[in-house]
């Protein structure tokens, strides 16, 4: 569990940053999570050894297929739970930060209702 929560982080963080800047690195994710640049480093790593991304000439960071798609499906699964919790009441800070949590543990099934709901919701 925690071994994919860690890795959902990284793939969601360097989604997020690109959707921002061109190129993404090492120090990027770094500065983005807090986290120190070997954590980093050994992160990059396992991320390319399970053909998640790519590592250029230049240290830029880029999503194989595969994991541009496993990024995209975290990145949603935050965005409709948040976005969720905020139309039950709570504050932006709140729903987000529970929302992070919830999205590495919540199994795809659950997500699937939540969504489902999340988009009946919408078209009302």
């Amino acid at each position: 569990m925690v071994i994919q929560e860690s890795e959902e982080m990284y793939l969601e963080t360097i989604y997020l940053l690109k959707r921002r800047e061109i190129n993404v690195h090492a120090v990027d994710i770094a500065t983005e999570l807090n986290y120190s640049r070997p954590s980093v480093s050994r992160a990059i790593g396992l991320l390319k050894d399970r053909g998640y991304i790519t590592v250029d000439s230049d240290r830029g960071i880029s999503f194989t297929e595969e994991g541009e798609k496993k990024a995209e499906a975290v990145y949603e699964k935050h965005r409709v739970i948040t976005d969720l919790f905020i139309g039950m009441g709570a504050n932006e800070v709140l729903a987000e930060q529970n929302a992070c949590r919830i999205e590495h543990v919540i199994s795809e099934e659950m997500f699937d209702v939540l969504k489902a709901y999340y988009e009946k919701l919408q078209s009302i």
